[in-house]
């Protein structure tokens, strides 16, 4: 393997492209490099943007041919460094742009892999129907992409992650191959599940080219409402209040901290706190409904439940859609709140729902002890147990000594969600970010399991060289 490829195939790939799917320009490459966060930054003699999967059947089997390494990217919203290049040639699907059917009855969309996420909603709503998956990012993150990385988003709690979401998958094996396998089907006992395979293999085991996703009914109701809280216990307590009272109507349930909340009315212009109490938590909490009333009174009943019981403080209802938009602004926009406030050491953890108060507790107090004065802002999905736990420097001091410690500091939160059964990645994946912390905390058996499937599909370690295990 090189990440040095030849000019004869450098010029190969160009000559299959066309001169629409390929770029070396700086100009053009450069937003390509970088992570968001300015966190990762990488090289790549070329990208590829094919726009067939027969085209990208092709790079792949050329590239496989003269062990040169491909880099994957879609949207470039990772998180965990997986998407930036360090001199592989860089596989873009921005070219994979067709929604090829939605059909209402079977409930079944079929998409290419570089189509947004935003567009797939939007062409589910044109139909009457709705795809559900749903995260900051998602003007600019492709289905391909969070397929990949398995993402999860705010609705999770009701809908389940983004493998739960497809029924079949269209996409270019390490050896040049195309698996056509965008079944539509809810029930396929026929083997291994290839597509729960793939999705969340982080473009290690083949290149998502299209998928066929799940569709359901639009809500005829919905009540959105924002929820002082003293505790994340008294948050545990609201939701498990808020899961009696509306059961599956219950779509969203997400935690922030006071600092989280600060940091995005300082950063984040026209954000409106709906509070006027800044309590030290919150809850933002969605119920949706077939009636359009009846989530709105499910929704007033059980905040008064919450209330009158002593676990919820002070609680807004928005509305109108405009204040619904201004509630999950303020919760969609905590992580980049954080980047205008220095260096940060991130953590997407997971752990069992009822333990989810108990680590953020140990997690806060570890971080206190081991970086006196840094500031932490802990947000997510409680309700699936995921939460984002970030440690910024203190205020006022400098990035370099806070980044030096990272990678311990990181290790010590990490310790502390598995002590609590738990994971160091719920939702963004490993990337070249956790590959390492994944192995060393994971069963021997399980990373020798993980690692003879990739052998097995991809033994040049072609896709994606620097991913996972």
């Amino acid at each position: 393997m090189t990440t040095n490829p030849s000019d004869a195939l450098l010029s190969r790939l160009k000559a299959l492209v066309g001169p629409d799917g390929w770029t070396d320009d700086p100009d053009i490459l450069a937003p390509r490099l970088v992570e968001w966060r300015d966190r990762w930054s990488g090289r790549t003699p070329l990208m590829l943007s094919p726009a067939t999967p027969e085209e990208t059947a092709a790079i792949v089997s050329l590239c496989a041919a003269e062990g040169a390494p491909l880099t994957l990217q879609g949207g470039n919203t990772g998180l965990v460094g997986g998407q930036i290049p360090q001199g592989e040639i860089l596989l873009s699907t921005r070219r994979l742009r067709a929604i090829r059917d939605v059909d209402p009855v079977d409930d079944v969309l079929v998409a290419e892999a570089g189509v947004t996420l935003a567009e797939v909603q939007a062409a589910a709503a044109a139909a009457g129907r709705r795809f559900p998956l749903s995260l900051a990012s998602e003007g600019t993150a492709t289905l391909g992409g969070v397929i990949s990385t398995n993402a999860g988003g705010v609705a999770v709690l009701r809908f389940g992650t983004a493998r739960d979401l497809v029924l079949g998958l269209e996409a270019v094996l390490p050896n040049g191959e195309i698996w056509r396998g965008l079944r539509r089907l809810r029930k396929d006992n026929t083997g291994y599940d290839l597509k729960g395979l793939l999705s969340g293999a982080e473009g290690t085991l083949g290149v998502i080219t299209a998928a066929s996703v799940k569709l359901f009914p639009q809500p005829a109701g919905r009540a959105v409402a924002m929820v002082g809280l003293d505790s994340p216990q008294a948050a545990l307590d609201l939701l498990t209040r808020a899961r009696r009272a509306v059961d599956a109507g219950l779509e969203a349930f997400e935690l922030m901290a006071r600092q989280g909340v600060v940091f995005a009315l300082r950063n984040i212009p026209g954000q409106r706190d709906p509070l006027t109490t800044d309590p030290p938590w919150r809850v933002l909490l969605e119920i949706a409904s077939p009636d359009p009333e009846e989530a709105g009174r499910r929704m007033e009943s059980l905040l008064a439940e919450a209330c009158e019981h002593g676990v919820a403080g002070e609680a807004v209802i928005a509305a109108s859609e405009a204040q619904a938009a201004d509630f999950w602004s303020l919760r969609e926009n905590q992580s980049a709140a954080q980047k205008p406030e220095g260096a940060t050491w991130k953590h997407d953890i997971s752990v069992p729902v009822s333990q989810v108060p108990r680590f953020i507790h140990e997690a806060s107090e570890a971080m206190a002890a081991f970086a006196p004065g840094c500031r932490i802002s802990a947000f997510g999905h409680v309700g699936d147990g995921n939460i984002h736990f970030d440690v910024l420097r203190p205020e006022g001091g400098d990035d370099a000594p806070h980044r030096v410690r990272r990678a311990e500091g990181q290790a010590r939160v990490h310790d502390i969600a598995i002590a609590l059964g738990g994971s160091v990645s719920a939702e963004h994946g490993l990337g070249v970010m956790k590959a390492d912390e994944a192995r060393r905390q994971k069963d021997p058996a399980e990373i020798a399991l993980l690692s003879a499937i990739r052998v097995a599909l991809d033994p040049g370690r072609i896709l994606n060289p620097r991913v996972l295990f």
